[in-house]
């Protein structure tokens, strides 16, 4: 374990926790399988499954970011993490197993950090394709509230351009 990069994590996250160690595995497995580093740009892609505090070790330590577009959430719910190398095709996806007998926070978070990944996770291939690429779009300023937003979330409402909160959905049952 890079005592290191958990310390990294836990500045950042706030504190130490079962869920930032399963988080820290997570890239600690990733990376060590797919061979890849600190991701600068968008060249390494993370699609979390969850948003709880593992996603907050994944981007410390690889560098995928909302920001950067190289983090997307995903949300089944799952304590699942795929990653993908966009210069080389390589993908992989990880689930957390489930845990077998009693113990507290500490004596999990413990387990996590020192168990062998394959103990931890189960390993297979994404069941999607790799997202493209961040995208700029251009801003729309919302009819209705005077709000700005990019194109993308836009709808029409009585043929005005709205945002996503101004929009008033129609649904009929399904």
């Amino acid at each position: 374990m890079d005592r290191l990069l958990w310390e990294k994590a836990v500045e950042f996250h706030g504190h130490e926790c079962p869920g930032l160690a399963i988080g820290y595995k997570a890239c600690e497995a990733a990376m060590e399988k797919m061979g890849f580093t600190f991701s600068k740009d968008e060249e390494i892609v993370c699609v979390t499954e969850n948003d709880a505090c593992g996603v907050d070790a994944v981007q410390v330590i690889t560098g995928c970011t909302f920001g950067k577009g190289n983090l997307i959430y995903r949300p089944t719910g799952k304590m699942a993490f795929s990653f993908f190398n966009r210069a080389n095709g390589e993908k992989i996806r990880m689930i957390l197993k489930p845990f077998g007998g009693e113990m507290d926070r500490k004596e999990r978070q413990g387990y996590i950090l020192n168990a062998k990944v394959d103990e931890i996770f189960n390993f297979s291939e994404p069941r999607f394709d790799l997202p493209e690429r961040a995208r700029l779009f251009a801003t729309v300023v919302c009819e209705n509230c005077g709000e700005s937003a990019p194109e993308h979330k836009i709808r029409i409402n009585d043929g005005k351009k709205v945002c996503l909160d101004c929009f008033q959905e129609y649904t009929r049952g399904w």
